[in-house]
């Protein structure tokens, strides 16, 4: 879920809880049934959001630990490429140096 996506959804039941709580706060009922009603919804509301919450943040973990592993391998390959190339120079300069040797005795 994107963080647009999540604001979006917050806002929308951030909303809801307010309208419900407005509407019964001022609905013609007695006290005590209304603020039973109102512990019960913003109960239920409050299991919501903290589903939503659990659901971002095991989201976000997983996206970390996809991103760290691909991080990973690129720091991999590229240790990878830079070994093989400094093997690549040490036999160059290996071979540089028996044409020299070869050059000197040819003198």
């Amino acid at each position: 879920m994107s963080t647009k996506s999540g604001n979006s959804l917050l806002a929308f039941l951030l909303g809801a809880t307010t309208g419900a709580v407005l509407g019964i706060l001022y609905a013609p009922d007695k006290g005590s049934n209304t603020r039973d009603r109102l512990t019960y919804r913003l109960d239920k509301y409050k299991k919501t959001l903290e589903e939503l919450v659990e659901d971002l943040v095991s989201e976000k973990d997983a996206n970390f630990n996809e991103a760290r592993s691909h991080g990973q391998k690129v720091v991999d390959d590229a240790k990878e490429k830079a070994e093989r190339l400094l093997e690549d120079v040490d036999e160059l300069i290996s071979h540089i140096k028996k044409g020299e040797k070869k050059d000197e005795t040819d003198l």
